[in-house]
């Protein structure tokens, strides 16, 4: 069973219909009996930093979720907001992140020939594999997945980094360590590949 964590913020609905399209059951909860049941965890997000660690908290939820991601392993996959949360802090606010990644959150900072750039970063971009995951296996070349942010993440290891994605500077958008991993595009609102990339996260061993 998917579990995707509902904590108050995040586009559940989108997630579970695209999971439902590729055959997949999944329900979204806050129950921690059910989501000790969960084979793999989806952790979405929409919205602030700050706003979505205080929902966390306040969900009492980070004790149930630390157990099951950093002691029992659990495969999870952190969506937008939600693979930013994994860091340990982020510029946009000043609550600490759960700290899942050695990794900060911080806001586009573009140089003079990069001034033209809009913020947030919105519309549909490609990526840039740089090392081999399952998660990304058979995407194609004319893979591209819908992106809406005003921040990003940066690794303290670049091992962590699956694929990075050129927007104005190259930037960590597709992350893994261990059992952990994130993707700072919205897969649900990107057709047929992030239907490919959820089903290649449904599939993991």
């Amino acid at each position: 069973m998917i579990t995707i964590v509902d904590y108050g913020v995040g586009n559940l609905g989108s997630i579970a219909n695209m999971l439902k399209k590729i055959g997949t059951k999944a329900e979204a909860s806050s129950d921690p009996d059910i989501l000790h049941k969960a084979d793999k965890l989806i952790f979405p997000g929409v919205g602030a930093f700050d706003a979505g660690m205080r929902k966390l908290r306040e969900s009492g939820l980070v004790p149930v979720l630390n157990e099951l991601v950093l002691e029992k392993r659990i495969p999870v996959l952190g969506l937008c907001l939600g693979m930013q949360l994994m860091t340990k802090r982020s510029e946009e606010g000043a609550e600490a992140g759960l700290g899942w990644i050695d990794a900060e959150t911080v806001r586009f900072k573009f140089g003079p020939e990069n001034a033209h750039l809009k913020i947030p970063h919105m519309g549909w971009n490609t990526l840039d594999i740089r090392r081999q995951h399952s998660l990304v296996s058979d995407l194609g070349f004319e893979s591209r997945f819908y992106f809406v942010h005003s921040y990003h993440i940066v690794c303290s290891d670049e091992m962590d980094v699956v694929a990075y994605t050129e927007y104005g500077y190259p930037l960590a958008t597709v992350i893994n360590k261990g059992n952990i991993m994130g993707a700072q595009f919205h897969p649900e609102k990107s057709h047929k590949f992030g239907m490919k990339l959820l089903k290649n996260f449904v599939e993991l061993v």
